[in-house]
C-alpha cells in the first residue's frame, strides 16, 4: 500500500475546525456498487447517501427490513465482507488564475483507494485521517472519481468477536458488544466534497497558549500551515463575545494577552469563548482567505486526590494510585457525568442536530463531563463545538478497547497516523479535559501493560502534539472503579447499597443499573407474538435482554421479581425494573459525592445507546427517549441537595428503618445553613421522623447530619417513600422509593409512578 506523505497526514484539520468564507464547495452525487473481490466490477449501481454507510444504501435500494426490528440485523451480516465502489462524475470547472480544485473527505471508513479517471491517486488505511487531494493538474473535460472501500478489517476469520479488530484502528464496538449488535459500518462517514481554493491557502491554524501561574496572562504562539505561505502576510484578530477586538497581530506569531476571560464548565462559571479570525493576504495586501473559529482559555490538570498519598503503608512501594482529581483554572471540581457511546450504529448519519439534542439533555442532567469510551468513534467536529459551547468537559479515549493491541510495525504506523489526526483536530477545543489510551486495557481480557508499544506511542504522541493536556494510559487505573453493573450482585447477592457503602475509589468511571426499555419502545422492536412473557432467544436476546453480559442481563427479571413478586404484565415488569434502576443510580451518584474529596468523579455506564435495546444500563433509549432514570440521575447530580444514605432496598414491617442525612454541595460558592425534615410516605399515610438544622456550608464541601430511625408500621403496600424537605428551598428536596413487606396485613401490589 502506498504510504501517505506528511502533507496528506497532517492536512485539512482547519476545514473541520473553522469556517472559511473564501472557499467554494461542491457536493457530489454518488452511486454505489459492490463485489466479492477488489478486481471484480460491480454488477449494478444504486444511489448512495454521502455521508452515510454502505449498509444503509443497500437496505434502502433492496428494501431490507429495518435492522433495529426483531432480528433483521442478521440479514445485514454479509455486507461486512464485500468490496464497495463509490463513483461520481463531474465536468472540469472554471478556475480563476491560481485556483486549485481539491477533493476533500473528512472521513472514509476504513481502508480504501481513490481513483481519478482510472488512475489511483491515494491508498489509505484509517477513518480518522482526512483526505485532501489536489486534482487540478489531472483534470479532463469530463472526470470520473471512484473510491474503492475494502471489507471490514479482521486479523482472523474466527472467532467472530471484537478481537478481530485487535490489529486495526477501527472502533471495536461494531464487532459486537453487550449493547451493540454485530454491524460493522463501512463507507464515507463524514462530509465529502470538491473545493475551489486559492493557490496560497491556510490548511491548519492553531492558537497555542500558556497561562501564567495566577491565570492573569496568556502567552500566545500562532501556528499556521498550508500551501504556498512563504513570505505572505497575515492578520490575526481576537474578539470578545460582544464583537470587540481585544488583540491583533499583523504577521507576529508570538504575543501576550492580559486578563483573558476564562472558560469554565457550565456549573462552575461561564463557558467563555473568543472569536479568532485569521486573514491571509497576497503580496499586494489583498485578502485571499478569511477563517474564523472559537477558542477558550483554560488550564486543566490531573492532580492527586486528597488523601491518596496516605494509602502508603511503608516505603518503598512501586506506585500509589495515579492522580484522578480534575483541576480547572486552579479549582478542584467534582466531575458528574456519564459514558458517551455512539448515538448511531452508523456514524455517517450522526448530525449536528442529533448531537445537540443529546448534549442539551446532558447539560440539563447537571453533567459536567462525558467519558467518550474507547470502543467507539472519535466524534465529528460538531460534537466538540457543542461541548465547548455548553461547558461540558470531554474525556477522550483513543479507539482501543478490551483487546491486546498489536506491537506490529504496520499497526503502530496506522495508529500514529490516526492519532496525529485525532490530536491535531481535537486539541483546539477548551472542552478537552484529558486523553486516555483506551478502555480496559490493563485487564486479563486485554493483557496490555504500560510497556505495550501502542500505549507508549499514544503517550509520546500526546506529549509531542498536545503537551499541556493530561494523558492516562487506560481506564480503569489503580484506584478507579469499574462496576458494579447490576442492582444486586449475581453471585454474592449483595445490593448496590452495601456495595457502595464499603467502596473506596478515586473515581467511579463506570457503573451501571439495568432496566427494561419502556413498553412503547419494546413494541417497536419486539414482534407482538414474542412480547409477553419475555424469554431468552429471538428478539429479546438479540436486543440484549438475555445473555448480553452475564446470565439474565440486562433484563434481570429474576432480580426484579424477587423484590416485587412475579410480574402479571409487561407494564408491571417494566415499571418495577425502571424503579430499581432509578434508586440504584441515585445510590451510586450520591454515595460517590459523599466520598468527596478522596473521590472526584462519577460517570455511569452509560448515557445513550446506538439502537433500541430491550434492556440496558442506559439513561436514554434510542434515539432520545428518556427513561425515568434520567430524571433520577438529574436530581442526584444537582449542585446542592438533601441526601440520605440507606443500607438496603427492601424493608419489612416491624424492622428498625434508618437513614443517614447529608447535605451535598458542588457549588463554587458558600451557602447559608437551613433545616431538613425527613418523613416516610406509604400511600396516604405519612410518618414524620426528625428535623436537622444544618450549618452554613463552604464551597464544594458536603455536610454530614444525624441518623434518622423508626420502627416501620404495618402498611398495606409493597413500597414506601422517604421524603427529604428543605425549608424554604424546595429545589433541594429529595425523594426515594423502597420495597416493603408487611406481615399483619395484605400486601397490595402497585405500579409505581416514576418521579420526574
Amino acid at each position: 500500500m502506498k504510504r501517505l506523505s506528511t502533507f496528506i497526514i497532517l492536512f485539512l484539520f482547519a476545514i473541520s475546525c473553522f469556517a472559511d468564507i473564501s472557499i467554494r464547495q461542491t457536493f457530489l452525487k454518488w452511486e454505489l456498487g459492490y463485489a466479492k473481490t477488489a478486481s471484480e466490477l460491480p454488477s449494478k449501481w444504486i444511489p448512495a447517501l454521502v455521508p452515510g454507510a454502505v449498509q444503509l444504501d443497500i437496505a434502502k435500494a433492496e428494501k431490507y427490513e429495518p435492522y433495529y426490528y426483531a432480528e433483521h440485523w442478521k440479514d445485514y451480516s454479509w455486507m461486512e465482507d464485500q468490496f464497495y465502489t463509490y463513483r461520481t462524475s463531474f465536468p472540469k470547472p472554471e478556475l480563476n488564475s491560481g485556483e486549485r480544485l481539491v477533493f476533500v473527505s473528512k472521513g472514509i471508513d476504513y481502508q480504501f483507494q481513490i481513483f481519478l479517471n482510472g488512475k489511483e491517486i491515494l491508498s489509505q488505511e484509517g477513518m480518522f485521517t482526512p483526505v485532501s487531494l489536489d486534482l487540478t493538474d489531472q483534470l479532463k473535460p469530463e472526470n470520473e472519481l471512484k473510491i474503492l472501500v475494502f471489507p471490514a478489517p479482521k486479523i482472523y476469520a474466527t472467532p467472530i468477536d471484537r478481537s478481530q479488530a485487535s490489529h486495526s484502528v477501527k472502533p471495536a464496538v461494531s464487532y459486537g458488544w453487550d449493547w451493540h449488535p454485530r454491524l460493522i459500518p463501512l463507507g464515507i462517514w463524514d462530509e465529502t466534497y470538491l473545493e475551489k481554493r486559492p493557490a496560497s491557502f491556510i490548511e491548519d491554524f492553531h492558537v497555542n497558549y500558556t497561562l501564567n501561574q495566577d491565570l492573569s496572562k496568556a502567552e500566545i504562539k500562532l501556528e499556521l500551515s498550508g500551501q504556498n505561505l512563504n513570505g505572505l502576510p497575515f492578520i490575526w484578530t481576537l474578539k470578545d463575545e460582544n464583537g470587540n477586538e481585544v488583540l491583533k497581530s499583523e504577521g507576529k506569531t508570538e504575543l501576550s494577552f492580559a486578563n483573558p476571560q476564562l472558560w469554565w464548565t457550565h456549573d462552575q462559571g461561564k463557558s467563555y469563548r473568543y472569536t479568532s479570525t485569521i486573514q491571509l493576504l497576497d503580496a499586494s495586501g489583498k485578502i485571499i482567505q478569511t477563517s474564523e473559529s472559537k477558542i477558550g482559555f483554560r488550564r486543566i490538570r490531573l492532580v492527586m486526590n486528597q488523601g491518596a498519598w496516605e494509602n502508603f503503608n511503608g516505603f518503598p512501594q512501586t506506585r500509589s494510585v495515579p492522580p484522578a482529581q480534575l483541576e480547572i483554572n486552579g479549582r478542584k471540581i467534582f466531575c458528574k457525568g456519564t459514558n458517551w457511546v455512539n448515538p448511531e450504529i452508523f456514524p455517517g448519519i450522526i448530525s449536528r442536530e442529533r448531537y445537540n439534542d443529546l448534549l442539551s439533555l446532558a447539560k440539563e442532567a447537571n453533567f459536567n463531563i462525558l467519558r467518550v469510551w474507547g470502543g467507539g468513534i472519535v466524534n465529528k467536529e460538531s460534537f466538540f463545538e457543542l461541548c465547548d459551547e455548553k461547558g461540558i468537559l470531554v474525556w477522550q479515549e483513543f479507539p482501543l478497547a478490551c483487546n491486546n493491541y498489536s506491537d506490529d510495525a504496520h499497526y503502530l504506523s496506522i495508529l500514529k497516523q490516526e492519532s496525529t489526526s485525532i490530536i491535531n483536530r481535537v486539541k483546539k477545543h477548551p472542552s478537552l479535559a484529558f486523553w486516555c489510551g483506551g478502555n480496559e486495557l490493563f485487564n486479563a481480557w486485554s493483557g496490555m501493560t504500560d510497556q505495550s508499544l501502542a500505549l507508549r506511542l499514544l503517550n509520546s504522541q500526546c506529549l509531542e502534539l498536545d503537551p499541556k493536556t493530561p494523558f492516562i494510559p487506560t481506564s480503569p487505573l489503580m484506584g478507579m472503579g469499574h462496576g458494579n453493573y447490576v442492582f444486586r450482585d449475581l453471585e454474592t447477592k449483595e445490593e448496590v447499597f452495601s456495595n457502595m457503602a464499603r467502596a473506596h475509589f478515586t473515581t467511579y468511571t463506570e457503573f451501571g443499573m439495568p432496566s427494561p426499555a419502556s413498553v412503547e419502545v419494546l413494541k417497536t422492536i419486539i414482534p407482538k407474538e414474542e412480547l409477553w412473557p419475555p424469554k431468552p432467544g429471538a428478539s429479546w436476546e438479540s436486543h440484549h435482554a438475555y445473555k448480553a453480559w452475564v446470565g439474565n442481563t440486562w433484563l434481570c427479571q429474576d432480580i426484579i421479581e424477587d423484590y416485587f413478586g412475579v410480574s402479571t404484565s409487561l407494564e408491571e415488569l417494566v415499571a418495577n425494573g425502571q424503579l430499581m434502576q432509578c434508586e440504584g443510580y441515585k445510590c451510586i451518584y450520591e454515595e460517590a459525592r459523599r466520598q468527596k474529596p478522596y473521590c472526584s468523579m462519577a460517570t455511569n455506564w452509560c448515557y445513550q445507546e446506538p439502537w433500541p435495546t430491550a434492556a440496558n444500563n442506559s439513561l436514554i433509549s434510542y434515539p432520545t427517549i428518556l427513561k425515568p432514570a434520567y430524571y433520577a440521575v438529574k436530581n442526584a447530580c444537582r449542585p446542592i441537595l438533601a441526601s440520605a444514605k440507606f443500607s438496603k432496598f427492601k424493608w419489612t414491617e416491624g424492622e428498625t428503618f434508618f437513614a443517614d442525612l447529608w447535605m451535598l454541595s458542588d457549588l463554587p460558592t458558600d451557602i447559608p445553613g437551613g433545616k431538613v425534615k425527613i418523613k416516610l410516605v406509604a400511600g396516604t399515610s405519612e410518618l414524620a421522623l426528625l428535623s436537622w438544622d444544618y450549618n452554613p456550608m463552604k464551597a464544594n464541601v458536603n455536610q454530614a447530619g444525624p441518623t434518622s430511625r423508626c420502627k416501620l408500621p404495618a402498611w398495606s403496600t409493597d413500597r414506601f417513600k422517604v421524603v427529604l424537605e428543605v425549608e424554604g428551598h424546595p429545589e433541594y428536596n429529595s425523594e426515594y422509593t423502597f420495597a416493603y413487606q408487611p406481615h399483619s396485613v395484605e400486601r397490595k401490589r402497585t405500579t409505581p409512578a416514576m418521579n420526574q
